[in-house]
């Protein structure tokens, strides 16, 4: 199968390269400042707010499925229109398109666990720009997966695990807070499940959260623990009592999603119990 990674040089967009290419998939992958690393992909520029460049890209590649694994933050253009942009140039080119979305789009306002059939309620601009994303992808490829996912752990690049060892060393002021709970997932689980949904007959809503719900300093604890850091240099603090927006406490209910794959979207207090090898979905580390 010709796959085609948007965003392939960030943290998720190189383990979906990575095991696109061991499973035997012909890969491209796209990059906004410098290619990736992987051998057996071939490397394409692209901005998503350029849609002529967006066009060519997949006219050249011609893949029959397109992950979009890019992240522009709260950057409106990038986050909200480029994947809408993405959808409009795979419906005319015939792709599949697999989008990934997040647990920002939901506020944590009434209720703490959200199921696929939950409507998007953001509070903050990525989270509103995540689920305009969204609702463009609905109307225009109502064939395409959307895969709300949550913390992405595993390896140097998790943004989650450098921050937890600046902290513990003394190299970054900032707290852990304990009332902030997510569903962390491992990226090779996610990637797997992303290439596994995208190769299927699979479409419209799908989370893929880990199987544990644990805070952010909770989280942060496992990772000190399984790396053999001082977990009691990690700083506490309260999200409530904090001037930082965003929801507090949402929990995907990935159980739906779950009982369709193959691929097991293990909890935190499993892959992080012994030392992460960056190993394939599946691996007990």
């Amino acid at each position: 199968m010709d796959v085609l990674i948007v965003g392939g040089s960030g943290f998720l967009g190189s383990e979906l390269v990575r095991q696109a290419v061991a499973a035997g998939h012909t890969t491209a992958a796209t990059f906004a400042t410098r290619p990736g690393s992987i051998p057996g992909a071939t490397w394409y520029a692209l901005d998503l707010r350029d849609a002529a460049r967006l066009e060519a890209v997949l006219a050249e590649v011609a893949p029959r499925l397109v992950v979009n694994a890019t992240s522009g933050n709260s950057d409106w253009a990038v986050t909200a229109e480029g994947p809408v942009r993405l959808a409009m140039a795979a419906a005319k080119y015939d792709c599949r398109l697999v989008h990934v979305s997040t647990d920002a789009v939901f506020s944590g306002v009434g209720r703490v666990t959200y199921d696929e059939t939950l409507l998007p309620d953001p509070v903050t601009p990525y989270g509103a720009a995540k689920a305009a994303a969204e609702t463009g992808i609905r109307i225009l490829a109502p064939d395409a997966v959307i895969a709300r996912t949550s913390l992405i752990i595993g390896g140097s690049q998790s943004v989650h695990e450098r921050t937890v060892h600046d902290l513990a060393a003394g190299r970054k002021a900032g707290v852990l807070f304990t009332d902030d709970i997510r569903c962390p997932v491992h990226v090779a689980d996610l990637a797997a499940a992303l290439l596994e949904l995208g190769s299927s007959n699979a479409h419209g809503m799908h989370h893929l959260g880990g199987a544990d719900a644990v805070s952010r300093h909770g989280l942060g604890v496992l990772i000190a623990q399984r790396d053999g850091l001082d977990a009691s240099r990690l700083p506490t603090g309260l999200r409530a009592e904090s001037t930082l927006p965003g929801p507090v406490d949402v929990r995907l209910d990935s159980r739906a999603t779950q009982r369709q794959l193959a691929t097991r979207l293990r909890g935190a207090h499993q892959f992080l119990a012994v030392a992460d090898s960056g190993g394939t979905a599946g691996d007990p580390g």
